[in-house]
């Protein structure tokens, strides 16, 4: 009988999911179309590997085991799946077409509604996914400033300019990668020392899971003006989740660029670019940004509800609740073991992480312990709490119940010096091993 989110005895059965991946091999390379999806962030043995349908908060996999979700389709889902409002939103649109031969009304009554909350978006452009976006806001800002470095902070996509600054660098020529720098978040020093006057724009996360001190959004949004650099906002995670109008309005910064997608649409494809009207203008005939798909209008139909469901919903302000009773009760938890010096919950309560310090052993293997036990359970858990508006109370509480319970086997482990032991597969592993903390100045021009 399959599993439900439950204090079950044995872990899911999971035949299907090891049936599908078996006839993947050799036919998908690494198997999956989303790295954070993938088979080498989840235990390997114990955790699906395929899902099947969702509702609410909830998810079934192949095999019909039952999950709590926390990862929420890696941040789109921000109301939750199957999600009425959205749903027959989609299906009216439906009767009438998806994509057309001339332009469609959506796209001029979108862009007015995303105007409307987003407060630099003087002009709107649509795309499908967050890399699209990115890289449209990099080209134009080298146009509009007819500079040709960046400076970045964070995770911003699979395309050639960003890439080149992680270890998965793997064709991408080198002309290319001496033209994209880092900098540290949170140090405003290190984007000083990297900064210069060739440096054409500031991409940034306004944050991952580090909260920000001492104002850095508005020292950096002071250096890239004295430098005529254009500052570029990479809003994936935080628009529409952190704050209706996304870290802009919550940290009171307005950006000459942000981009967006995830939580927009509730799960359907689309990413946004706004900004300045003269910087946006190049778009016009300058640069060249143009897609097939870009009016789509299934998607174009979802983010309109989605966006009406968050104002009406005060949904940012639900999901810092719930988010805040995770992240507090984990954290309580921990303390009362006294594990809180090798693993805290931490960040923005609508985006939390769980990590676990090297000093009590291997991190991963920690983090793969966890998920184990909390899968058994009836979590689908990946270390991180990313929050929808159907979290209910209940799934909360029996959360923080799965956690009294799993923590205090991770503390015995730990105390034996051997997770490792009572892994029953594979570890998870890393995404990149380096994204961070190593600051490059650009290149002099002679």
């Amino acid at each position: 009988m399959p599993n439900k989110p439950e204090f079950n005895k044995n872990f899911p059965d999971i035949t299907e999911s090891n049936n599908l991946y078996e006839r993947s091999t050799g036919l998908i390379p690494a198997y999956t179309q989303t790295l954070a999806k993938g088979p080498t962030q989840w235990i390997k043995g114990v955790a699906p590997k395929y899902l099947k349908k969702g509702k609410g908060s909830h998810v079934w996999d192949v095999d019909g085991n039952e999950f709590i979700d926390y990862n929420m389709a890696i941040g789109p889902i921000v109301l939750g799946y199957c999600y009425d409002k959205v749903d027959e939103a989609i299906m009216k649109q439906l009767t009438d077409g998806i994509t057309f031969s001339l332009m469609h009304s959506l796209e001029v009554e979108l862009s007015e509604k995303i105007r409307s909350v987003v407060p630099n978006a003087e002009s709107v452009r649509f795309s499908k996914t967050g890399c699209d976006v990115t890289t449209a806001a990099v080209r134009v800002a080298r146009a509009f400033t007819k500079r040709e470095k960046v400076l970045c902070c964070g995770y911003h996509g699979w395309h050639d300019w960003y890439i080149g600054v992680t270890d998965r660098d793997a064709g991408i020529p080198a002309s290319t990668k001496d033209l994209t720098f880092t900098f540290n978040y949170n140090d405003v020093d290190s984007l000083i020392q990297s900064i210069d006057a060739d440096t054409a724009c500031v991409i940034l996360e306004p944050f991952v899971f580090e909260e920000e001190k001492n104002d850095f959004l508005k020292e950096v949004y002071e250096v890239c003006k004295k430098n005529g650099t254009l500052l570029i906002f990479d809003e994936m995670w935080t628009g529409f989740r952190i704050a209706v109008g996304g870290a802009q309005e919550y940290f009171d910064v307005k950006p000459d660029l942000a981009c967006y997608s995830k939580a927009i649409a509730n799960g359907m494809p689309i990413s946004v670019i706004t900004g300045r009207e003269d910087v946006m203008r190049l778009f016009d005939k300058d640069v060249f940004f143009f897609t097939t798909f870009g009016g789509e209008a299934l998607s174009m139909a979802a983010a309109m509800a989605t966006i009406d469901e968050i104002k009406k919903k005060n949904v940012p302000h639900f999901l810092s609740n719930q988010g805040q009773k995770l992240k507090d009760g984990y954290n309580k938890i921990a303390a009362g073991l006294k594990m809180e010096n090798y693993t805290k919950c931490s960040g923005y309560n609508c985006r939390t992480i769980i990590t676990f310090d090297a000093i009590a052993g291997n991190p991963p293997e920690m983090k793969s312990y966890v998920q184990q036990e909390m899968i058994k359970n009836g979590i689908l858990w990946s270390g991180f709490h990313n929050m929808c508006y159907s979290h209910t109370d209940e799934d909360i509480d029996y959360t923080l119940k799965v956690y009294e319970k799993v923590l205090p086997l991770l503390k015995k482990a730990v105390d034996e010096k051997n997770v490792k032991a009572y892994l029953k597969g594979e570890p998870v592993e890393p995404v990149f091993r380096k994204t961070s903390n190593f600051n490059i100045k650009p290149k002099l021009v002679d």
